[in-house]
Parts: C-alpha cells; structure tokens; sequence
C-alpha cells in the first residue's frame, strides 16, 4: 500500500501543471487566510485626502478614487472569490450529481424528462440564465451564489449520467444487486465512487468559470455589492481612473488570472494523471 502510495504522490509531483496550479491557489488561500486575521488598513474604510496614492511605505500598492487601501481591499477581495467559488461548486455538483445519477441509473422516461430539461437550460447562454435570476431577486453575494450554482447544473449533470451509463450494467454492480442492494445504494455506494475522479476535474474547472462569471457580474453592479471587496467590482471602480491610477486596474485583474489559471492547471494535470494511471 506504501509503495502505491509512494507511486502515486510521484506522478502528482511530476506533473508540472498539477504542480503550478497548487502552488497558485495555496498562495490564494494564505492570501484569503491573512485577510481574516490581518489586513494593514480597514478594506471598507475611506479616507479623505488619500487618494490615488502612489504605491509607497505606508500603502503598498497605493489607494482607490476613495482612499481605501488597495492591497487590503485585494487581499480582502480573495474571501469573496473562494466563498462563490465554494459554494457555486457545492450547489452545482450536489444538484448535477443527483439529476445526472438518476438519469443515468434508471434510464427511460426520467432519463428523457431530465436531459430535456439539461438541454433546454444548456441552450441559453450560463451568464444570460445567472443575469435573469439576478435580475429577479436582486444583486447580492447570496443571489451571485445561486445563479451561479444553477448555471453549473448541466456540466455536472452530464459528466455523472455518463459514468453512470457507462457503469449501472458493470459485474459489480449486478453481484451487487444480486446480494439484494437497493437503488440508492447500488448508485451512491458502489457507482458514484468509480467516477469521483471525473467529479474533482469537473469541479475544479467549475469553479475557475464560477469566479470568472462573478468577476463579469460584480463588474456589471450585479454580483457582490459594495462595500464588500470584490475583485470584479475593483477592476469596475479603477477603469474610471485607468489614466490617474492605471495599477489600480492591474492587480484585480492580476489575481483573477492567477487564480482562474490555477484551478484549470488542476484541472488539467488531473485528467493527465489520471488517464495515465489507468493505461
């Protein structure tokens, strides 16, 4: 067990986009980690006759059009990105996983019923379904989260009816309801763990397209609302002053792409991994 262990850790290792990808959202999360033990100024606190500060001692990366400390703001800004982020993944995954499952086990009927209703919701654009549900509830962090995690319904759905097909009729299975097994357990007990992995790579490239799509609402006034810090709303407020303070534009703009980055490296040196572990 040791040795396949030693086997395993190896190929993860070896893998350099697996490896960057981590190293770029651990760095992410210490930075989220610092925002709620410490910051260097109040991130929501304005301060008169302190804007568009150059970067310098006193504000490492300067001031906003409002005097508000821009490395605490963006340090800040990273809670925000991994609360949607989290949360747009849970909803979708649990919500997918169970129409995906059902679809895929029981076949007929519920799997029709079901997949209609995937391809209807995959015919709109995710945004324009996550732009109506905002609009009718209202903008907001919690309304951002919802929108989002139905628009990540499909790619969940789709990814588990597939293994599921792929594995209702497997040998472990049918011993499995020889033995007297139920439903729930034959799908969540035996065939939900043999495509787990698949479950993680789609997860982690849900969640890169989760903060790019928050980023896209925030930046709209649509997603997180001020004063909450929040990347895409930093990138809205510093495009007005792009001339005064063009950095201020540069450094949200810096941590999305590292972050969106990473969880696609993830996701990307995974399906590598894997599909070399099972040649």
């Amino acid at each position: 067990m040791s040795e396949q262990f030693k086997k395993t850790a190896r190929r993860f290792l070896k893998n350099r986009s697996f490896t960057a990808g981590c190293v770029m959202i651990l760095f992410l999360f210490g930075i989220m980690l610092l925002s709620l033990v410490w910051t260097p100024y109040d991130p929501i606190k304005m301060m008169r006759g302190q804007t568009f500060l150059e970067p310098g001692a006193e504000h490492f990366l300067g001031t906003d059009n409002f005097g508000r400390d821009i490395f605490s703001r963006l340090i800040t800004g990273a809670q925000s990105a991994f609360l949607v982020g989290t949360f747009t993944v849970l909803i979708g995954g649990i919500i997918g996983t169970i129409l995906g499952s059902c679809a895929g086990y029981f076949g007929g009927w519920i799997d029709e019923v079901i997949m209609r209703f995937i391809d209807a919701q995959m015919a709109f654009p995710g945004v324009l379904i996550a732009l109506m549900i905002i609009s009718i509830f209202g903008p907001g962090l919690r309304n951002t989260i919802i929108a989002l995690g139905i628009m990540s319904v499909p790619r969940f759905a789709r990814m588990v009816r597939s293994g599921f097909l792929q594995y209702r009729s497997a040998d472990f299975v049918n011993a499995a309801k020889a033995r007297g097994a139920g439903s729930f357990r034959l799908m969540y007990i035996h065939i939900l763990p043999n495509i787990l992995s698949s479950l993680v790579i789609t997860a982690s490239l849900s969640f890169a397209t989760a903060i790019l799509s928050e980023t896209g609402l925030s930046y709209l006034g649509l997603g997180v609302q001020p004063p909450t810090p929040s990347w895409g709303m930093m990138l809205k407020d510093a495009q007005q002053y792009i001339y005064l303070q063009p950095l201020s534009l540069v450094w949200p703009g810096i941590m999305i792409t590292i972050m969106v980055l990473g969880f696609n490296f993830i996701g990307d040196g995974l399906r590598d991994i894997l599909d070399d572990g099972s040649q």
